[in-house]
């Protein structure tokens, strides 16, 4: 049975239709993608070989307008709001006033069908309460249907000490609510976050103690990939998991992050999915998880939320990726990689306010329809400027960048 904050009922459809697509993204805390890739990892290799595995980025730009820090709570908004810390407003783990103004997949999947069901499983009830918002008429007033964390807080059950093995535990009834919601309930939408190898890292560096949390966070993710491969089997399901970490950790010690540093940055992306685009391969930023989970899930995102995002799907079909603008002199430079060969053509937005962030609407002037294949464009704005919103718009996506006079 599962926990009583867990129990949910509902009808199912007996149409033949095509499988339902679901998804499950899992973050595990404070693995740099060089500590992955030299462990033996049976689980996560097992998804790789039924999707694919990519070394990814985490931090914005390291020197430009979306610089962002190394720090978890800051990466998981990252993820599931698509956009970086320039914009949904979270710079550390106090999580004091997120902007809300730019949407969490949990808050589009609702609004796109209000029927789909979604989950959280977490070792830190923040992610519910403070980064997704659950309840606050600022965040979309959303409710989740399966909900199992605060086991932090339980004391009694799990006794805390200074060694941290209790957020072992932690992640264990996490991962054990998580597999059986999976199998008895199966959510549309699911986050499964676990903490402990971060606490490992934190403690002891690059150590046999970091390696081994990481290979028993392995053996944990197993039983949700287990419960996912038997809904398939059972059910007319399509499962999307992706599994992904936060942030690297420092080279000289491996305890520390937070900073702009290659290994601080670093970290990668496993997925089931076999509907990888070129840009999976082209290092993928933790941005991109959360468009390439709404385009699993056929999730329509208004329009405005559309235009704000940073993240490129790298599921399904995207037409450009890697939008960024620079200024030189008089004139901004305006580049992007073209990943669709057919793309003829794409047009240029572009907007001096950015009302978005408080709620209102920004005046896109259109400034001209260019080749794709150029992958650049020059223009000179009409006056001198100190902010300019660059919007490409092309059939199949926007993209988003800024370019700021220092």
């Amino acid at each position: 049975m599962l926990p009583a904050a867990l129990m949910f009922s509902c009808t199912s459809s007996k149409k033949n239709t095509a499988p339902k697509p679901k998804a499950l993204f899992i973050i595990v805390d404070g693995i740099p993608a060089d500590v992955i890739e030299k462990l033996e990892l049976p689980t996560l290799k097992e998804i790789e070989q039924a999707g694919g595995y990519t070394r990814a980025y985490t931090g914005g730009i390291a020197d430009g307008f979306s610089k962002t820090p190394t720090i978890s709570a800051v990466g998981y908004n990252s993820l599931i709001t698509g956009t970086w810390a320039n914009k949904h407003n979270v710079w550390d783990n106090n999580i004091a006033q997120p902007n809300y103004n730019y949407w969490n997949i949990f808050r589009i999947a609702k609004a796109s069908d209000a029927n789909l069901t979604t989950a959280i499983f977490s070792t830190w009830l923040d992610n519910r309460t403070r980064l997704i918002g659950e309840g606050l008429a600022n965040a979309g007033s959303v409710k989740l249907d399966f909900k199992y964390d605060s086991l932090e807080y339980d004391t009694i059950r799990f006794p805390h000490a200074d060694d941290r093995l209790f957020i072992q535990q932690i992640d264990e009834a996490v991962v054990t609510a998580a597999a059986q919601a999976i199998a008895d309930q199966a959510p549309d939408l699911t986050w499964v976050y676990l903490e402990f190898t971060d606490d490992m890292g934190h403690m002891h560096g690059d150590s046999p103690q970091f390696y081994d949390a990481i290979k028993a966070a392995d053996r944990q993710i197993g039983k949700i990939w287990r419960a996912i491969k038997e809904r398939e089997k059972k059910f007319k399901e399509d499962w999307l998991i992706v599994i992904t970490t936060d942030h690297g950790r420092d080279a000289e010690t491996g305890k520390h992050h937070g900073g702009q540093s290659d290994r601080e940055r670093l970290t990668w992306i496993t997925t089931n999915s076999k509907n990888l685009n070129q840009h999976f391969n082209a290092t993928p930023a933790m941005v991109d998880i959360m468009p390439s989970i709404a385009s699993h899930l056929n999730l329509t995102i208004p329009e405005p939320i559309r235009k704000e995002m940073d993240g490129v799907s790298f599921v399904g079909w995207v037409d450009i990726a890697a939008l960024k603008a620079t200024s030189e002199n008089d004139r901004v430079l305006v580049q992007w990689t073209l990943l669709n060969p057919q793309l003829d053509s794409l047009t240029i937005f572009t907007s001096t306010t950015n009302n978005f962030s408080t709620g209102g609407v920004d005046e896109y002037q259109k400034l001209r329809t260019v080749s794709a294949k150029d992958e650049k464009f020059w223009f000179k704005p009409e006056a001198d400027f100190s902010f300019i919103k660059i919007v490409a718009s092309t059939p199949n996506q926007y993209l988003n960048t800024w370019v700021v006079k220092k």
